[in-house]
C-alpha cells in the first residue's frame, strides 16, 4: 500500500482542557498540528453580558444560537457543558481543584499505574500554566456560607476556592505583568485583575480569568498550530485496520461546506459527550471496529446536586465575587461550593424550585402544589417574590454538591423516536444529597432565605451536573477500559483520548484541573517528533 500524504502529523479535535493541553505539547515536540473545534471563538466584546443574551450565551445551532453553554437532557441526568474555542473553559466556573488521592485507588485506572506517585508533578504543571491562586475577591455569599458553616458545626472545614482567576501581581503564579502579560514573562496575551463581577460562568469580559485562550491554546497557536473553529467532525476513518498509516478526517464548517484531512496521529478531545458519541458511530459505521466493549461504561457525575437558598427582595447583592468563590465539607466525601452567576442572570432561576421540608427525591406534584398552595396563603409576598426568576443572580445562594461516592452510569447510542442518540442506563444516581438537603434546609432557617432545590430533582427525580466524566476509561485491558495508561486507543495505533471521557472515577471536585493534569501526563509520554516511531 502506498503511503498516503498527510496534511499534519496530529489532529486534535476539540480545544477544551485536554484538547488545548495536547496541541501546545505536541508543537512544542515538533509536530505538525491542526485543531478541529465544533464552537466559535469569542473575544471579551463578544461575550455576554448575561445569561439573558440567549443567541451569545447558548448553544443550539439548530435554532440559530451560537454561544458557548449548553444542556443535555438524559433519563438518568441533566448535564451542562460547554463548546468554544477554549472548550469548557469559557464558561466554567473556574475552580481548580486537586482530588483526593483515594481517587486513583479507585475505578479502572488503578491497575495500570502508580498514579499518585505521577500525578503530583503534572498538577504543578498544570497549575502553573492556568495561574492558579487563592480567591482573594470574597463576596457577600462567601461571607454567609461561613456564617452558615460555623452554624452547622463545620465552620473548620470553611476553605477559599483555588481558582484559575488573576487577582494581581502577588497571586502564587504571577509575577509583575511584562507587556502586560503577568504570567509568561511577556509573551503570553495581556491580563486585567478581577473585578468581582461574578460573571465567570458567562464568560469573563475583562481579560482575568485564565481560559484556554490566554495559555495553552494561545501558545499552540502562537508556535505553528492550525486553529478551525466551527469545524464539526463528522468521521474518523483509519487508513489501515489499526491506524499505523493514519487517518482521514472528515468535518463540516460554519458554511456547511465538507473537508478531508488525512494525519498520521490523532488526539479525540471533544469533551465527554461528543467524544462517546463520535466513537459509538464511528462503531456503528464499522469504520472503528476494534473499539472496546467498555466503551460508555463507568460515566460519573461527580455525585452531584444543584440546590441553594433565595433570599426573596435581599437589600445585599449576593452576585458579587468570583462565581465559585469559597467552600465547605460537610464529612469527608461530601462537599459544597457557593456558586454564583452575575447580576441581570436570572435565567438559570427557571431551572429552582422550592425544597419540599420533609420528602427527598421525586415529589407527586399535588405534595409539591400543596406545600406551594399552603405557604402561598401563608406568605404571599415571601413565596412570589421567590419564585420568580427577576433578581435571581442578586437574590440566590447557589450550592454546589459534590461527593465521591461510586455512582456510574452506563450510556449507548441507540435508536429513539428521533433517529440515533446518546442513551444512559443503569440504576438511578441519587437525585439529592440528604446531607446537602439539610444543611440547605438548616441554612435557610437560620439567615431567614428560602430552600431551593433544581426542577429536575423534584419533578424527573435525575441530578443535574456540570462534571459529566468518563466512558472511555483508562484501564490495564480492553475488556474493561478504552485507553490504556498512556491513553492510547486499544485496538489502534497513534490514536490518544484527552479529556473527561477517560477520567476513570469519581473525582468529587470540578474535573477541569485533573483533566489538564491527565493530557500533560499523555503528552509528557510522547517523544520529540523526530524519534516518534511511525
Amino acid at each position: 500500500m502506498a503511503t498516503p500524504v498527510y496534511d499534519c502529523d496530529f489532529v486534535v479535535i476539540g480545544s477544551g482542557f485536554g484538547g488545548s493541553v495536547a496541541a501546545m505539547r505536541l508543537v512544542e515536540k515538533g509536530f505538525k498540528t491542526m485543531i478541529l473545534e465544533q464552537g466559535q471563538r469569542f473575544t471579551p466584546d463578544t461575550l455576554p453580558k448575561t445569561t439573558a443574551e440567549l443567541t451569545r450565551w447558548y448553544f443550539l445551532p439548530k435554532l440559530g444560537l451560537k454561544g458557548f453553554f449548553s444542556m443535555r437532557l438524559f433519563g438518568h441526568m441533566l448535564v451542562l457543558h460547554g463548546n468554544a474555542v477554549g472548550g469548557g473553559s469559557i464558561t466554567y466556573a473556574s475552580t481548580l481543584l486537586v482530588p483526593p488521592t483515594s481517587v486513583w485507588q479507585q475505578g479502572t485506572w488503578a491497575q495500570t499505574k502508580a498514579w499518585d506517585n505521577v500525578m503530583p508533578k503534572h498538577y504543578a504543571q498544570a497549575e502553573k500554566m492556568l495561574g492558579v491562586a487563592v480567591n482573594r475577591q470574597f463576596g457577600y455569599a462567601d461571607d454567609t456560607l461561613k456564617k452558615m458553616a460555623e452554624a452547622y458545626g463545620v465552620g473548620d472545614s470553611f476553605y477559599p476556592t483555588r481558582v484559575g482567576i488573576y487577582f494581581g501581581d502577588d497571586d502564587e503564579h504571577s509575577h509583575p505583568p511584562i507587556n502586560g502579560d503577568p504570567y509568561f514573562q511577556g509573551m503570553g496575551p495581556k491580563r486585567e485583575p478581577c473585578v468581582a463581577c461574578g460573571g465567570c460562568i458567562v464568560g469573563c469580559r475583562y481579560r482575568a480569568k485564565n481560559t484556554l485562550d490566554y495559555n495553552y491554546l494561545y501558545f499552540a497557536e502562537q508556535r505553528g498550530a492550525d486553529l478551525r473553529p466551527q469545524s464539526r467532525v463528522t468521521r474518523i476513518q483509519p487508513l489501515s485496520d489499526d491506524g499505523r498509516l493514519g487517518y482521514a478526517i472528515h468535518y463540516v464548517d460554519a458554511n456547511k461546506r465538507r473537508h478531508t484531512l488525512t494525519t498520521r496521529g490523532l488526539v479525540l478531545s471533544a469533551g465527554t459527550l461528543g467524544t462517546m458519541k463520535l466513537l459509538f458511530q464511528m462503531r456503528d459505521a464499522g469504520l472503528l471496529p476494534h473499539l472496546s466493549p467498555a466503551l460508555g461504561k463507568n460515566v460519573y457525575t461527580n455525585a452531584e446536586s444543584i440546590i441553594g437558598v433565595r433570599f426573596a427582595g435581599a437589600q445585599q447583592d449576593y452576585s458579587q465575587g468570583v462565581a465559585i468563590g469559597s467552600g465547605i465539607y460537610l464529612n469527608p466525601h461530601t462537599h459544597i461550593e457557593a456558586t454564583r452567576y452575575p447580576k441581570g442572570s436570572d435565567t438559570m432561576g427557571f431551572l429552582l424550585t422550592f425544597m419540599h421540608p420533609h420528602l427527598q427525591g421525586r415529589v407527586p406534584m399535588l405534595t409539591w402544589l400543596r406545600y406551594v398552595f399552603s405557604n402561598t396563603l401563608k406568605h404571599p409576598r415571601t413565596m412570589l417574590q421567590a419564585l420568580r426568576p427577576k433578581n435571581f443572580a442578586q437574590e440566590c445562594m447557589i450550592f454546589l454538591c459534590m461527593q465521591t461516592l461510586e455512582h456510574t452510569l452506563t450510556m449507548r447510542y441507540e435508536r429513539g423516536l428521533f433517529g440515533k442518540r446518546l442513551k444512559t442506563l443503569g440504576h438511578k444516581i441519587p437525585a439529592t444529597i440528604p446531607e446537602a438537603n439539610a444543611f440547605a434546609q438548616a441554612a435557610a432557617k437560620l439567615t431567614g432565605g428560602m430552600a431551593m432545590t433544581c426542577l429536575v430533582d423534584v419533578f424527573l427525580n435525575i441530578p443535574i451536573t456540570a462534571h459529566c466524566m468518563g466512558g472511555c476509561a483508562i484501564a490495564a485491558t480492553p475488556e474493561h477500559g478504552v485507553c490504556d495508561a498512556q491513553h492510547q486507543v486499544f485496538g489502534y495505533q497513534h490514536f490518544y483520548i484527552c479529556d473527561g471521557s477517560n477520567i476513570s472515577a469519581n473525582l468529587g471536585v470540578n474535573p477541569s484541573l485533573t483533566i489538564t493534569a491527565l493530557a500533560e501526563a499523555a503528552m509528557s509520554e510522547l517523544p520529540a517528533a523526530d524519534a516518534y516511531q511511525w
